[in-house]
């Protein structure tokens, strides 16, 4: 099996970071999304995966580039415009050849990971299979209509009166049927080539479709909060333990409670972390209180501050701000707060800014 990762998006919701980075890299407990998604593909025994990119295409190389650090061996992709979900099949047709395989969205973390799933499509083979998760309102998804046995009836891109609550989530199995369905669709009303009408293809035609419902914690990454709510459910994962703090300098002044994970070269000075909370390697804390749910950079620098509940990017600098709270700052940004001591609240600060908060 092989396996077509997604990571063409502009990711236009989680601006301002994306105007410098691609959606797929913005880091959640300190690890691109991207990566998570990899390392999901890998437990389940894919070696080949193809990964569509575009306008961040030089990005998403540097960061993961051949794959060979995650046991992968990757091909990329390009995707000169945003065509759809079926598009991205088309054009991956020559490297996926008649093989089986998997298609993750990019952005999507499916924390439980996917066995369970890839077994149930090595087992039975049906021609597609998609992974589907109870939702309180589907009408803001795509919703899968299936029956007793779980084969898909229809899908039906946010319907104003579902008829199901269980809504298609960012990961699909496919078998090589799949590419005599998206050379038969036609673009949508938005001018994409929908992985969903690919799939009612299927459906009409015959093929059996089923629909797996995933019980694990999954999220779309697209949005600020949701992007914050995950960032606390993977730190809640964490250990935390002495090892996992090697390398790291931590003084006799500062006091660490629950599960706290610092980087090699990590220093901490007369401050206060609380945990679920890891900070990147390089990073020093002086005088702040940090955490819990908070995920720190690389190469940061907290002085005399106080932040819970934020994702801190690598090498971003905080001095004298106090109570920041569901924060994300950029990749080198600055905040700080001249003379006294200033009470912050919530920041969304892109890459490479300078802010002030005011007393």
């Amino acid at each position: 099996m092989k396996a077509l990762v997604l990571s063409g998006g502009e990711g236009t919701r989680l601006r301002p970071f994306t105007y410098s980075m691609a959606k797929q890299l913005v880091p959640v407990a300190n690890k691109p999304v991207l990566v998570h998604c990899l390392e999901n593909l890998r437990d389940i025994g894919i070696e080949d995966v193809g990964v569509i990119v575009g306008g961040h295409a030089a990005q998403i190389e540097a960061t993961v580039g051949d794959g060979s650090s995650l046991g992968l061996r990757l091909t990329y992709i390009r995707q000169e415009a945003p065509l759809g979900l079926a598009h991205c099949v088309a054009l991956a047709a020559d490297f996926l050849g008649d093989d089986d395989f998997v298609m993750y969205l990019g952005d999507n973390v499916l924390a439980d990971g996917i066995a369970e799933a890839a077994g149930a499509f090595r087992e039975r083979r049906p021609d597609a299979q998609v992974l589907v998760t109870k939702v309180a309102d589907p009408r803001q998804y795509g919703v899968a209509e299936v029956d007793a046995d779980s084969h898909v009836l229809a899908l039906v891109e946010k319907p104003s009166a579902p008829r199901s609550d269980l809504a298609v989530i960012g990961v699909y199995f496919f078998t090589a049927a799949v590419h005599e369905a998206v050379r038969a669709i036609e673009p949508s009303a938005r001018g994409e080539l929908e992985i969903t009408d690919a799939i009612q293809h299927l459906v009409d035609a015959g093929r059996t479709v089923t629909a797996r419902e995933y019980e694990g914690y999954w999220k779309d990454t697209g949005k600020i909060d949701d992007l914050l709510e995950c960032n606390r459910e993977i730190l809640d994962r964490i250990g935390g333990t002495a090892a996992d703090r090697e390398g790291a300098e931590v003084d006799a002044e500062s006091i660490l409670q629950g599960p706290v994970v610092l980087g090699p070269g990590a220093r901490v000075v007369r401050s206060r972390l609380t945990g679920p909370l890891v900070i990147g390697a390089g990073s020093v804390v002086t005088g702040s209180d940090i955490g819990p749910y908070t995920a720190v950079g690389h190469d940061c620098v907290l002085t005399d501050s106080g932040v819970e509940d934020s994702i801190i990017l690598e090498g971003a600098a905080i001095e004298n701000v106090r109570d920041l709270q569901s924060c994300v700052i950029g990749r080198w940004a600055r905040v700080q707060k001249p003379g006294t001591a200033a009470s912050g609240s919530r920041l969304i600060i892109g890459d490479h800014t300078r802010a002030e908060v005011m007393a």
